[in-house]
């Protein structure tokens, strides 16, 4: 089976010549851990914590020595977090793919004709998909640099080689990301998904690769075939949708038989999905465009015209409703961006090329997947239907655009349009729930090799304080007071993105600390049972900032069952926010959360114009650091409990 790869292959000289991620003084981390959590905790329970912790960290403790255990390991490896954290925020998840992992971006909406109109569509998008997967494979994709505060610094690349060539495997207790060898002769085929029916598109035949009317071509034969109702198999695709164990334990039946075997293994090496998806029938806006791409709308619309497992799915509906949906373990929101960015700019930049085509006897007719069943396997496919249609009533998703105003205004102010959202959500949600809680908002790690990302704790004592001036204390201060707890939250904010970006944020290092006791096979120390550090990673509100330059945006679900997801996006002249909650718990509703953040965008914006005189010594600072964290987009996978191992 295919690994991870650590040698930097030939040609590949951006990622090998990146510093390590460093491993933060342990002082540095616990110190700051405690004034993390502080005020998001009972005094008492602090207090108990606070003692903990300072037993932890005292001179021969068990924290110096894990501390000098993770420097060794440092030594050792490229990244010494990264398969840590590989592990921890994907592998070992055993929740659903759909809604709890895996993102989705929504593309514009598109003005099919007819069927064949979409199938054009398809076609162009697969001839970009190719010429995208060629730079990737030629290594000619110019190498990212960071922006902001720390311009000028290379990023990593390896996620980019990791789009087309990866594939989640399920596994019982933890999944493997396989990764297949790049250019490898086993990767000249797509999947197609059609009517909950599964065909292999082969993209070279007879050593010449596929043209753009010779893959239409082909896609009109699958969906002619698709229809014939004597030949269809049973919806499979359903089984991917399910829980991680559950399909780990389905996958297990399937392959006992050779037929299905064979077909899983053709899946598994394929460079993507592409899903031909029917009219859906529902109402065509933002949110049920997000919803199909999230989760199909369940196992009676397109719910069941999936493979969740594939890292890149390419969605095109004959109704116009197009995306993608990726499983997130291979890479991080920005390279997701990049990737389909290029795609749509490929689309309305590059004519279709609709040229002679090979002969139609010189092309093969696609082979339909074909898969062996019996009434234990439909019973599970029966089982998995009925989890995925829970999870569809279950999810409350609410797409909204805050037109009043958006990031030009906010950088006119001298502030990060990142940090003032972030502040505004601790706005929204202290207001809905009269208390904030961890947040996690996605850094990205990418100056370092390997690099990933770590956790952005947005629910700062400055944070606190401001909502609070805006809240409980509004009749009682002056604006001007208002607007300096304003100015202290953005600052706390933007100093805490630095930090975590420069490889020096607590998430990752406590993991770090957590998993080399484990790996000592020590009893786990009392800092990582305590109520403080389990509160601590049941991230209420996870966010993620996934900027686009172009018509589309991003969206994900919840990671706690009483949690809020919201992705957004700042453009010029308003705000793009995606939040989503589950309808089973009373302490959220994304219509109620979207209201909140509507008034408090407002009062903000009124406040600053009041007072309209940013601090001199602030402004730097939360200015400059406006692009520092564009497009990190890691959510958080869903998880009960995350410290429950």
């Amino acid at each position: 089976m295919p690994i991870l790869e650590r040698e930097p292959p030939k040609g590949r000289r951006e990622s090998y010549v990146l510093p390590k991620v460093p491993v933060p003084p342990l002082k540095q981390t616990l110190d700051m851990y405690l004034s993390c959590m502080k005020h998001l905790v009972k005094e008492e329970q602090y207090q108990k914590t606070k003692a903990i912790v300072v037993k932890f960290g005292e001179p021969g403790g068990t924290g110096e020595l894990l501390q000098k255990k993770l420097l060794e390991r440092s030594d050792k490896t490229y990244n010494w977090v990264y398969d840590y954290w590989l592990e921890d925020m994907y592998l070992n998840q055993r929740l659903a793919l759909p809604v709890n992992s895996n993102p989705a971006m929504v593309f514009p909406k598109q003005n099919f004709k007819d069927r064949k109109d979409s199938l054009r569509f398809a076609a162009h998008l697969i001839t970009g998909v190719l010429e995208y997967k060629e730079r990737i494979d030629t290594r000619v994709l110019p190498v990212d640099f960071a922006r902001g505060q720390l311009a000028g610094t290379p990023l990593c690349m390896k996620q980019y080689y990791r789009l087309f060539n990866t594939y989640r495997l399920p596994g019982h207790k933890r999944d493997t990301l396989v990764i297949h060898k790049p250019g490898s002769t086993e990767q000249e085929h797509i999947i197609v998904a059609c009517k909950n029916q599964f065909f292999v598109l082969d993209l070279v035949v007879n050593k010449k690769k596929l043209k753009e009317m010779d893959i239409l071509t082909q896609l009109e034969k699958i969906v002619k075939m698709a229809e014939n109702s004597e030949e269809r198999q049973p919806p499979f695709g359903l089984l991917t949708s399910d829980g991680r164990t559950e399909w780990a334990q389905a996958r297990e039946v399937l392959i006992k038989d050779s037929v299905n075997r064979e077909s899983l293994a053709v899946i598994e090496k394929c460079l993507c999905v592409l899903c031909l998806d029917n009219p859906s029938g529902m109402e065509v806006g933002d949110t049920s465009r997000a919803l199909l791409m999230l989760h199909g709308g369940g196992h009676d619309k397109m719910g069941a015209n999936r493979w969740y497992d594939k890292p890149m799915q390419f969605i095109v509906g004959e109704d116009g409703v197009c995306g993608t949906v990726c499983e997130h373990s291979p890479f991080e929101g920005i390279v997701l961006v990049a990737c389909t960015e290029y795609l749509m700019k490929f689309m309305t930049g590059s004519p279709s090329k609709m040229g002679r085509a090979t002969s139609v006897s010189e092309l093969p007719t696609p082979a339909r997947l074909l898969w062996k069943t019996t009434p234990h396997i439909q019973d599970l496919l029966k089982a998995s239907a009925e989890r995925l249609q829970r999870l569809v009533r279950d999810l409350d998703m609410d797409v909204h655009k805050f037109e009043v105003y958006g990031k030009e205004f906010i950088k006119k102010q001298k502030m990060s349009p990142d940090a003032y959202i972030q502040v505004a959500l601790q706005l929204a949600f202290y207001r809905c729930n009269g208390r904030l809680v961890s947040t996690y908002e996605s850094a990205s790690i990418r100056r370092f090799h390997e690099g990933r990302v770590d956790n952005i704790r947005s629910a700062t004592s400055e944070a606190l304080a401001f909502v609070k001036a805006m809240t409980d204390e509004k009749a009682s201060l002056s604006d001007s007071e208002k607007m300096k707890q304003l100015w202290d939250a953005i600052n706390a904010q933007t100093n805490y993105t630095i930090t975590a970006i420069t490889g020096f944020g607590i998430d990752n290092h406590l993991l770090g600390l957590r998993e080399i006791a484990q790996e000592l096979k020590m009893e786990r120390p009392e800092i990582f049972t305590d109520e403080t550090y389990v509160a601590s990673n049941q991230f209420i509100l996870s966010t993620s900032q996934v900027p686009t330059t172009v018509e589309m945006f991003c969206c994900y679900g919840p990671v706690v069952p009483n949690g809020y997801g919201c992705c957004y996006n700042p453009q010029s002249d308003h705000l793009l926010f995606s939040v989503t909650s589950f309808h089973g718990s009373t302490e959220t509703c994304s219509a109620v959360f979207i209201k909140a953040l509507d008034e408090g965008l407002v009062e903000m914006r009124d406040l600053c114009r009041k007072c309209n005189k940013p601090q001199s010594s602030a402004a730097p600072a939360a200015s400059k650091a406006v692009e520092n964290n564009q497009g990190a987009g890691s959510k958080l996978p869903s998880t009960l409990q995350k410290t429950g191992k």
